[in-house]
């Protein structure tokens, strides 16, 4: 009993910190709530994040400002098809002592941060996608051999313009299922945009402050392994990914007819985690029913693919993947 005591303090007063967290970030990157949720929420879970968005709406301002909040060290690379796997990573150099011995001394790329901004990453080569898929999933690179770890925590959080695809080069479904969600930046409404306005134009603008540390994201990500998830959203969880599965015999008709191919476990996962994340952020002591429907689209989109049919029926992910939550809810209200 004293253990779960403890439990239920160290979420309520994590519950606090990102709270304050939360306000900080909003302070200057105005009326995205949504996007600001799910970006703390990939880094609670300790994995990456995939913002898709127009040029312009405030992504890059948003990664330097979690890096002040968050206290990780940042780092931000262009992507470019001239772009070199060395250019992210380092490479060695050879160096002449003054005793005339010479030896090769590696040097750092950006990549040897705790939150790296992958600007417009779908504009490299495969082949500098394929350096970035190492250090995503085992936070090391590989240079001339010899293995060097990353910065801890590590976080990736790249950007993809949707509309400018000449010129560039789409993510292997192995890289995409390495971002454990994909978020999308809309337009603000009008009244966002207004504040936006006076707020950004005037003489001086609002600073964001530090409130974590990377130990404390450390211990925050920990702890929220700790949480505990009811069998029922455990059950929902598996329901839903296995009936967005077109060759599962759960799958309803829409996916069997539309959907190429659909996420495996590492899907699971994130939404296990995810919902999680939400309910800490939302002040709750527990994941609902309702984290796991607001989570899918974030989580499943970029691991599934819709059939060339359905595209030229004018057939969307988000809208195919509302459909399955509504059917798997209603069999388990009435289950």
């Amino acid at each position: 009993m004293a253990e779960a005591d403890t439990l239920i303090a160290e979420i309520e007063t994590l519950g606090e910190k990102l709270a304050e967290a939360k306000n900080s970030i909003t302070n200057r990157f105005i009326g995205q709530e949504t996007v600001v949720d799910l970006v703390l929420s990939a880094l609670l879970c300790g994995g990456h994040g995939l913002l898709i968005g127009l040029p312009g709406l405030g992504k890059t301002r948003l990664v330097d400002t979690l890096s002040t909040v968050m206290g990780l060290d940042g780092a931000r690379v262009q992507f470019t098809p001239d772009l070199m796997p060395a250019d992210i990573l380092g490479s060695e150099v050879l160096e002449t002592a003054q005793d005339g011995s010479r030896a090769f001394r590696f040097i750092e790329g950006p990549i040897f941060c705790q939150l790296l901004l992958a600007d417009e990453i779908n504009r490299a080569s495969p082949r500098t996608q394929s350096a970035l898929l190492q250090a995503m999933q085992e936070k090391a690179v590989t240079v001339a051999g010899q293995s060097h770890g990353l910065g801890v925590p590590f976080h990736v959080l790249a950007t993809q313009n949707p509309i400018e695809q000449e010129g560039t080069y789409p993510l292997p479904e192995a890289q995409l299922d390495r971002f454990l969600v994909q978020i999308d930046v809309p337009y603000p409404d009008r009244d966002t945009e207004r504040d936006i306005l006076i707020a950004t134009t005037g003489v001086a603008e609002a600073e964001s402050v530090n409130v974590f540390s990377a130990q404390e994201l450390l211990d925050a990500q920990r702890l929220l392994r700790r949480m505990p998830v009811g069998d029922k959203v455990v059950e929902l969880i598996l329901d839903l990914v296995r009936a967005c599965r077109p060759e599962d015999p759960t799958a309803p008709e829409i996916v069997r007819s539309s959907v190429g191919w659909g996420p495996g476990p590492r899907a699971a996962q994130a939404l296990m985690l995810t919902v999680r994340a939400r309910a800490l952020l939302d002040g709750r002591l527990a994941p609902s029913p309702d984290d796991v429907a607001a989570m899918a689209a974030p989580v499943l989109t970029h691991r599934m693919a819709l059939t060339f049919a359905a595209r030229a029926r004018g057939e969307s992910l988000p809208h195919l993947i509302r459909s399955v939550v509504s059917g798997v809810t209603r069999i388990e209200a009435a289950a």
